[in-house]
């Protein structure tokens, strides 16, 4: 006779989803503790260099919870969860390949344009930008600022500012778009108020 697998609190996992089923939604977190080293590990040697694991773990998690009324008691929770991890693996490369064939075709011509756009700029406009960027990164917390730093003046490869900070490469990578994308917008910001004022 097959044991039934516990969680780390010592509960029988399908004890614990019928109490979740129930109401008793913290019951979950056992769930998540139990399943969540196993999965993360699984995921980090399925998914590319790419791909976030920690977030892709916590989408899993979410969806079995919200998919937890369809599960068969008394079935292989542990294979139940991983082939809902599978799914969001499989639609996650889908997406990425996506973005990847959309800047295959179209990043050039866009990167030439504004390029041509930047280079056609008076000096004076490209300081004012050089002016506003420093602004915005004063504007941004010591935390933040630091991963500039590392990256584009100390020029530290990500694999260090993932050490450095205990965060994955993928996890650096998203930070450092998310940090460009918001000097952009605060630069641009600034450019339109002085614009609007003359």
């Amino acid at each position: 006779m097959m044991a039934k697998q516990t969680t780390s609190d010592d509960f029988p996992t399908n004890d614990v989803i019928l109490r979740v089923l129930r109401g008793e939604t913290p019951a979950f977190e056992s769930i998540v503790r139990r399943f969540e080293r196993p999965l993360r590990a699984w995921l980090a040697t399925q998914a590319p260099p790419a791909v976030d694991v920690d977030e892709l773990a916590q989408r899993t998690f979410v969806a079995a919870y919200s998919k937890l009324g369809e599960f068969e008691q008394h079935s292989d929770f542990a294979a139940w969860l991983f082939t809902i991890a599978r799914f969001q693996l499989k639609t996650e490369l889908t997406r990425l390949r996506r973005v990847a064939d959309y800047h295959a075709r179209f990043a050039p011509d866009l990167l030439q344009r504004e390029l041509d756009r930047r280079s056609s700029e008076p000096p004076e406009l490209q300081q004012q930008r050089l002016d506003h960027l420093s602004d915005c990164l004063n504007l941004l917390a010591e935390h933040l600022r630091r991963y500039i730093t590392w990256r584009y003046e100390d020029e530290i490869p990500l694999e260090e500012m993932a050490t450095r900070s205990g965060r994955s490469v993928s996890a650096v990578k998203k930070q450092l778009w998310q940090l460009r994308r918001r000097l952009h917008e605060c630069i641009e910001s600034h450019m339109a108020a002085e614009g609007g004022a003359t």
